[in-house]
């Protein structure tokens, strides 16, 4: 029998590649990150884009692959049927339930409005206090450098405050931010995160 797994990150990002190079090799490192660290990765199912590219990596790294695909979706982002566990959901919410439960902590890396959703849904949860768990945005090749300005600018106009934009972890270092997400959470030791 398999040992469990010593974290689980929920991983949002793209259901298409983008334009840029860099995209898919981040999504491709923070899988291969979680599955050489023993840990769990929690996505949306999909096989197509950054989403099929991080579950790629963590299988491929020998790590857990837990996939949460609504069965409206099971066509249209190709679920991904190699995942250590596939669930079909009835619904969206269904979905981003499952995936919050599953998750130690969650992780953004580029997307479009879904992921922008999701990452603010969490986000709206964890200043609320419906859970404590830590929030990472992986800011690759500056992709959310725009977003970081507009939420800076709501600070300033007083829709936001400083603690608010604290609660999530922004770095451009796949390695160092998800050290830091799961020692956040309070699962591994420094020990067993410096490789890779």
């Amino acid at each position: 029998m398999a040992a469990p797994p010593s974290f689980s990150v929920c991983v949002y990002c793209g259901s298409r590649n983008g334009v840029a190079t860099p995209y898919v090799a981040a999504a491709r490192a923070v899988g291969t990150w979680i599955g050489a660290h023993g840990g769990q990765l929690v996505y949306g199912g999909g096989n197509n884009g950054l989403m099929g590219e991080v579950a790629d990596a963590a299988l491929a790294a020998g790590g857990r692959v837990v996939g949460v695909i609504p069965q409206a979706l099971v066509e249209k982002e190709w679920a991904k049927r190699d995942c250590t566990e596939l669930h079909v959901v009835d619904s969206m919410h269904d979905r981003k339930h499952m995936m919050a439960q599953r998750a130690d902590a969650f992780l953004a890396l580029p997307g479009g409005i879904g992921t922008f959703e999701e990452l603010f849904e969490v986000w709206t949860w964890r200043q609320l206090g419906y859970h404590d768990k830590p929030l990472g945005l992986l800011d690759v090749d500056g992709y959310y450098q725009p977003l970081l300005q507009f939420l800076q600018a709501s600070v300033r106009q007083g829709f936001m405050s400083d603690w608010q934009m604290d609660l999530v972890k922004v770095d451009r270092d796949v390695p160092a931010l998800l050290q830091s997400l799961v020692q956040g959470a309070g699962l591994a030791p420094v020990a067993d995160l410096t490789r890779i």
